[in-house]
């Protein structure tokens, strides 16, 4: 059947069913041909896939905090600043201030205003620890911007607040994972070295985007966190504002700088000494980051199918030399130069074809296994599954060009002759 392919005029489809058994008879070489378009099109697509996740992860969290909220910072940078090496425009910014966020809750235009702040820290209950994870220094109204709800216990009452008393609302797995079957409620643990009373468990809304380390560890008084630990002013201090329903971010967003630069006692003359970031920009900071590491690993993706196209290219040389006599018997039946290199092209794409598919099948496996484990939701990337297939068959149509004009060109005399 092989033979009587070739003694005629092939087909495409024929042509596939040659490529297809050669393969068959070269096992091993096929299979190390294609490692190079495999490796390269699974990095792409576990690398999209997972960039695809934290980004659906983003938005709903976005959503979660609702598009009208905004923060105030000292400053907005894509790149947080080193505390103990500050410009010196960063310097002269004023950090924010308590008295600042209660003016500005107080304004017509506003739902709600408060400041918050954050660390890093372990949370320790008689020798079982988290991984350093972030503990929120805010007050009664943390969802309202964070979304979620109280699985057990209560907040903060103004009174704790108000003091900086030692409780914390701890998140519902941390409790659960820490305490066992123990009530949590009324026991005291380590937040980042300090002893705190836990009158809460805090449910976080279930697309929130929470890798491990960004989630919410713990949520304790404001006053307590800036009393109890080193809170970095220029990164880690913020006021978060919603405002009213029927106002628009932009009066919200006015009425908050008129404030501010009220009570700051700013001229007309005198540029903001705080920063205001809204949603869109906190987006625009996630897309600028994930922009480069997608960039940085579909350059390495690149090179991994450069050299699986370089190895398909030796492969097809090979394949050229050891099948001279088949190609002379070809054309001593009529076939034409056009039908030899047709052969040899559609040989290559259907051998970079088939890598690209294993490749798709690997990187979308790896991809779920990876947002699994990060705690991220994401549907897979099947517009980029579609371009994978045409960039790997288009690989082996570039670089199956030379063995396939090789093969074309060979003498039928000489070609028979050959043993």
């Amino acid at each position: 059947m092989f033979l009587h392919r070739l003694l005629r005029h092939t087909t495409f489809d024929e042509n596939i069913g040659i490529a297809i058994d050669n393969m068959r008879a070269n096992k091993l070489r096929s299979a190390l041909t294609m490692l190079g378009v495999v490796i390269g099109v699974a990095t792409v697509m576990t690398m999209a896939s997972i960039a695809r996740g934290v980004r659906e992860q983003i938005l709903n969290t976005l959503e979660i905090a609702g598009p009208t909220t905004f923060y105030v910072m000292k400053v907005f940078s894509h790149q947080p600043h080193n505390p103990e090496a500050l410009p010196k425009w960063v310097r002269i910014r004023p950090d924010l201030t308590e008295a600042e966020a209660a003016a500005i809750a107080r304004l017509p235009e506003i739902q709600y205003g408060s400041i918050w702040n954050q660390v890093m820290g372990r949370l320790d209950y008689q020798g079982a620890r988290t991984q350093p994870t972030t503990i929120y220094g805010a007050d009664a109204g943390f969802t309202q911007l964070m979304g979620g709800e109280l699985s057990e216990g209560r907040w903060f009452t103004p009174a704790e607040e108000r003091s900086g008393a030692a409780v914390a609302v701890l998140l519902d797995s941390h409790g659960r994972r820490l305490f066992g079957r123990l009530d949590p409620i009324g026991k005291t643990l380590l937040i980042a070295g300090k002893p705190v009373q836990v009158i809460g468990l805090y449910e976080p809304p279930a697309n929130i985007f929470t890798p491990p380390g960004a989630e919410t560890g713990a949520v304790v008084p404001y006053r307590f966190a800036d009393h109890a630990y080193y809170i970095d002013k220029t990164n880690m201090l913020f006021i978060g504002v919603k405002p009213r329903p029927g106002v628009s971010v932009a009066a919200a967003q006015e009425a908050v700088t008129v404030q501010l630069r009220e009570l700051r006692k700013l001229r007309p003359a005198d540029g903001s000494t705080f920063d205001l970031i809204t949603q869109d920009q906190i987006l625009d900071v996630f897309n600028s980051i994930t922009g480069v590491f997608f960039f940085v690993m579909l350059v390495l993706a690149s090179v991994a199918l450069m050299v699986g196209g370089i190895g398909v290219m030796a492969i097809m040389m090979v394949s050229v030399t050891d099948r001279t006599r088949e190609i002379g018997i070809r054309k001593a039946m009529g076939a034409t130069r056009g039908d030899i290199q047709m052969q040899f092209l559609i040989e290559a794409a259907t051998l970079t074809g088939m890598g690209g598919i294993v490749g798709i099948a690997l990187g979308l496996a790896t991809g779920t296994a990876a947002t699994r484990l990060l705690n991220i939701q994401a549907s897979p990337p099947w517009g980029l599954t579609l371009i994978a297939v045409v960039v790997s068959v288009g690989i082996g149509l570039v670089f199956g060009v030379l063995p396939a004009r090789r093969a074309a060109r060979l003498d039928p005399i000489e070609a028979l002759r050959y043993e």
